[in-house]
């Protein structure tokens, strides 16, 4: 519902800002490892006796099993696109849903 929300509010501000040379643009990461990802992960991992990268491997496999790349995109990968979305290389780019989701999601929005 959140991402939905996010997808609604920057189309419309994109469309109300346009011709004015502003863009706007939504950033959807997927499972991203955070330090409160990285840490929560690490916790459950201990938990069941497994390293992280053994629970990163089966919560893929059983949770995530639609991911492309078989682990958490880091923040900087993430990082990576908002980057280049604020740069000038992206003026032709508004209106749009980003994913930075790992091949998560099946179909796009």
């Amino acid at each position: 519902m959140t991402k939905t929300a996010q997808l609604a509010v920057s189309r419309g501000l994109a469309e109300d800002l346009s011709g004015t040379g502003i863009t706007v643009n939504c950033i959807l990461p997927g499972p991203t490892k955070s330090r409160g990802v990285g840490d929560f992960v690490e916790t459950l991992a201990k938990s069941e006796g497994m390293s992280f990268e053994a629970y990163e491997q089966a919560f893929f496999e059983k949770v995530r099993p639609t991911s492309l790349i078989k682990r958490f995109a880091r923040p900087a990968e993430v990082a990576s696109l908002a980057v280049y979305v604020a740069s000038p290389l992206a003026s032709a780019t508004t209106g749009a849903a980003l994913r930075v989701d790992g091949g998560v999601l099946k179909s796009a929005f």
